[in-house]
């Protein structure tokens, strides 16, 4: 088992890292208070009754929300709202997510926001999850005209990673979450992303060796960034290397028909491309991102989308400022930088057909 700590200032959570340890979630993370539980379908077949007896009578109630992305929405996060109030939950409550990304973004959300704000703690069931959104304190819920539009800054009071729940995961969303696990190497860590192309194969057999270490690498680089930039007001937006693109790739194809990984990983391709005709990279830094995305079996182009959609979607990006998008492009393998410089628009249009 692994520990981690994200440090906050004053504040600070733990983020364990383990074998089949669900059943110890109440003695890992020193819980004492009620928890409520929000899932999903999938989920709770899976692993509720394993949480729900390891609770025991700290046990407050559950919702259970529908599969997917485009659940994510204000009309799912009222219904839990309703749950959690039925349940007679207080201020001195936790909110428990058990589940993916889009749990661990709406739990958080009805967290950040219920009576003002109670305590959340995240129990990601998926790789994606596990190395990316149930860190750092991101909730929100999606928006027809964008994605993630509509939340709150909310930090867990700790993270529990168990890898057991990796080896019910579908083949397509395993090869998700390692898009996110990719970006790391990219924009911070050269060693690691060559340590990834040597141990690709591993990854996608599911060695528990392996996951392990990229799970526990991802998080303490996550950890240190949001350590450094609590609420994205400058390195933090590293983070979304590839998501400027991939969102609009999202939100084009209809959220869940592209999952949040393959936009991403598409993303980063387009991204590491503009970046090499503008001279920040090299084409070999290219060829190296496009060969390793391509060897987790993730997308390298984005689909047929017209450039009028990719302009009104880029323009909408959380990361424009005083009209400008800010681009997150690599400057060589582990390294990158994030420019509000006017990117000229054929180089643009170019780069997200990669012609």
């Amino acid at each position: 088992m692994k520990q981690l700590t994200v440090e906050l200032g004053t504040r600070r959570y733990p983020v364990i890292i383990g074998n089949t340890i669900l059943e110890q979630i109440r003695s890992l993370l020193l819980l004492q208070r009620p928890v409520f539980v929000i899932s999903n379908f999938t989920v709770e077949t899976l692993y509720f009754n394993a949480v729900h007896q390891a609770l025991g009578s700290l046990y407050q109630g559950h919702f259970i929300m529908l599969d997917g992305e485009q659940h994510k929405t204000l009309t799912t996060y009222s219904e839990a709202l309703d749950a959690v109030m039925a349940s007679g939950l207080h201020r001195d409550g936790i909110i428990l997510a058990l589940g993916g990304g889009v749990v661990g973004d709406l739990a958080g959300f009805v967290a950040a926001t219920f009576q003002r704000g109670v305590s959340l703690i995240q129990v990601p069931t998926t790789l994606l999850a596990q190395v990316d959104s149930s860190v750092g304190g991101k909730t929100a819920v999606n928006h027809a005209l964008g994605k993630n539009m509509i939340g709150a800054f909310h930090q867990p009071d700790g993270v529990l990673i168990d890898t057991a729940t990796l080896h019910t995961l579908p083949d397509r969303e395993l090869k998700a979450g390692i898009a996110e696990i990719i970006k790391y190497g990219v924009i911070d860590d050269s060693e690691f992303f060559g340590w990834l192309e040597q141990n690709m194969p591993a990854l996608l057999k599911r060695d528990e060796q392996a996951l392990q270490h990229a799970i526990a690498v991802s998080c303490a680089i996550k950890a240190r960034i949001v350590a450094n930039d609590e609420r994205e007001q400058g390195q933090r937006a590293l983070l979304n290397f590839g998501h400027t693109f991939g969102h609009v790739i999202e939100n084009d194809q209809g959220y869940g028909n592209w999952l949040h990984g393959e936009a991403v990983a598409a993303g980063m391709v387009i991204a590491t491309y503009l970046a090499s005709v503008m001279n920040w990279c090299s084409t070999t830094d290219l060829r190296r991102v496009q060969q390793l995305v391509a060897a987790a079996g993730l997308p390298t182009q984005a689909p047929n989308i017209n450039w009028s959609t990719w302009q009104a979607g880029l323009y909408r990006d959380k990361k424009v400022q005083a009209g400008q998008v800010r681009f997150i492009l690599p400057t060589g393998i582990g390294f990158a930088r994030i420019t509000s410089e006017p990117v000229p628009e054929t180089l643009l249009q170019a780069s997200v057909t990669l012609t």
